[in-house]
């Protein structure tokens, strides 16, 4: 089978290497990259020795040879790369958010309408997390009932040290809501089978970094369906003592049991991340997913062949980052578009 063929536009942020692992590792072939910044382009070329740094990104979104175009760049800009990409017949794959006004929503929407073309926002935090693939395969199997409820904890380490300029701008990484509470909204919709919801409520704060006005270090949105309530919090406080980026969290509750997932750290000793607590009828389960095998990256380059949308759908894809930016926006009082 002629293996799927990829090139990488924007690396600004480094789930890019996720991305590019996660479809390295299911077969499909990486050929070549852009990338303005001269330092970010080393580490990544260090990091796939041998795929050719392209000066001009319109060489890999016009190569016919190429399938698929992933991103990493700057929030703000992956909209345009995504739709430059599908106006020339290629699938795509961005890191989350996708986008960062609804008005660039409607503009992706209308393009992949037209189009027929796959754009598919890796939520790393269910597609790349063993833990939460493992609840989705334990709900499916009917291990707890029907979701009635699911509470989902996103808190992140700032290291403002580390961050680029971009990183403290709110034009340009679109909100803390729509910068990670996007991986919770998927996860409701996942969890609950449902293709949209509304939002109860929303807020954003900058509640401890009055240096950086642009940053907003919390954030939490209430959303429902008719069958289900879901709680987001997000926040930028994980403690330095933490030994992991943030003890993320997520707790689905059903008619005949519940779920709770440490998906990076178990903070009372159990080694590593991918930890899952199943309390039914019969007892309290525990459920070491380290060895829970990731379907996105096979399952996204069958469809990228079929035509198909096993990896995730299309409608859910979106409706991810409708919910995210719809809370954005009622938290900051519709001031940003």
């Amino acid at each position: 089978m002629k293996p799927v063929r990829f090139a990488t536009i924007g690396i600004n942020h480094n789930h890019i290497y996720g991305q590019t692992n996660c479809l390295l590792n299911a077969g499909a072939e990486l050929v070549g990259f852009h990338a303005i910044e001269d330092d970010l382009a080393r580490d990544y070329a260090g990091k796939y020795p041998g795929v050719a740094r392209v000066d001009d990104k319109r060489a890999l979104i016009d190569d016919p040879s190429i399938d698929l175009i992933i991103s990493a760049a700057i929030p703000d800009e992956r909209a345009g790369i995504a739709i430059d990409a599908m106006r020339a017949g290629k699938d795509v794959m961005v890191d989350k958010p996708g986008m960062v006004t609804l008005s660039q929503l409607e503009e992706v929407k209308k393009v992949q309408a037209e189009t027929g073309r796959i754009l598919s926002v890796l939520y790393s935090e269910h597609f790349e997390n063993r833990a939460t693939v493992k609840a989705g395969e334990l709900i499916a199997a009917g291990a707890i009932g029907k979701v009635v409820s699911t509470a989902g904890f996103g808190p992140h380490r700032l290291r403002a040290s580390t961050r680029p300029e971009w990183f403290f701008e709110r034009q340009r990484y679109g909100g803390i809501l729509v910068d990670i509470a996007s991986h919770q909204c998927e996860q409701f919709l996942f969890f609950t089978n449902a293709n949209t919801a509304d939002i109860r409520s929303a807020t954003v704060a900058n509640r401890a970094n009055p240096q950086w006005p642009g940053l907003q270090d919390s954030g939490d949105i209430h959303l429902s369906t008719k069958d289900a309530d879901g709680f987001i919090r997000v926040d930028w406080f994980t403690p330095e003592g933490l030994p992991s980026w943030g003890d993320g969290r997520l707790f689905i509750t059903g008619t005949q049991g519940t779920i709770e997932i440490r998906k990076n750290v178990d903070v009372a000793g159990r080694a590593g991340g991918n930890h899952l607590f199943l309390t039914d009828k019969t007892g309290v389960q525990y459920i070491d997913c380290s060895d829970v095998a990731l379907p996105y990256g096979p399952q996204l380059l069958d469809d990228i062949r079929n035509r198909t949308e096993t990896a995730m759908p299309q409608a859910r894809c979106f409706a991810a980052m409708e919910l995210a930016l719809s809370a954005q926006h009622i938290a900051e009082g519709g001031t940003h578009g």
